[in-house]
């Protein structure tokens, strides 16, 4: 290969470097990359819009990691704050996130209930159809026993 060959290809392969950082970021945090993740940083690569990606994933790690809560409380927060303003995508995430994060189910039930208090029936509604959806992942037999849907 020449020094232009060389060139273009270590070009190529700084992006990836990159593009594979802001997705262990998110990996460390949530234990996996999100979807809309995924299509924004497709984005951002095509259009050379990178920096905004490593930039905002900058500020999530400053915010969750970097943060007297702790990630355990940050995600059962951004949880609660997510099941008040109704973003059921976002909120499932979360909750993924804050076990990831060492919360357990009694947890989110935790929050889920102050969602009642703080924002109504159709925050708990959504925060129990969340947890009841990562029990039934988490414990196959728990959404079909013979009563009916899982209780907690």
């Amino acid at each position: 290969m020449n020094r232009a060959t060389d060139a273009r290809n270590a070009a190529d392969a700084a992006p990836a470097s990159r593009t594979e950082a802001v997705r262990d970021r998110y990996r460390s945090t949530l234990g996996a990359v999100p979807g809309g993740v995924e299509q924004r940083l497709g984005l951002a690569g095509e259009f050379g819009r990178l920096p905004t990606e490593e930039a905002l994933a900058e500020l999530r790690h400053v915010v969750l990691t970097d943060n007297p809560l702790g990630a355990r409380v940050q995600q059962l927060v951004h949880f609660g704050q997510l099941l008040a303003l109704g973003r059921e995508h976002p909120a499932r995430i979360h909750a993924r996130g804050a076990l990831h994060a060492g919360a357990g189910i009694a947890d989110l039930i935790g929050v889920a209930e102050t969602a009642l208090i703080t924002a109504g029936v159709p925050a708990y509604a959504l925060g129990s159809e969340v947890i009841a959806e990562l029990l039934a992942h988490t414990r196959p037999d728990a959404s079909a026993d013979k009563d009916g849907p899982a209780r907690f």
